[in-house]
């Protein structure tokens, strides 16, 4: 998974997708960083993160066939 940073307006947002896959990229999430307490991603979007990408796997698979 790559994750892109951006400032917009003295916000922070984060845009995290995956390349996994040779012919698909999936955008797993895309939120506003609210927190002013680190620069680590809470657990409950790294939580949605990887259902979406247990979902684009599946998404793919199935695609494929």
């Amino acid at each position: 998974m790559l994750e892109i940073v951006a400032s917009h307006h003295a916000n922070a947002w984060r845009a995290v997708y995956t390349v996994r896959f040779q012919d698909a990229i999936y955008v797993l999430h895309v939120f506003q960083k609210k927190s002013t307490k680190g620069i680590a991603t809470p657990t409950r979007e790294i939580d949605l993160i990887k259902q979406r990408l247990a979902d684009a796997k599946r998404d793919h698979r199935e695609r494929q066939n």
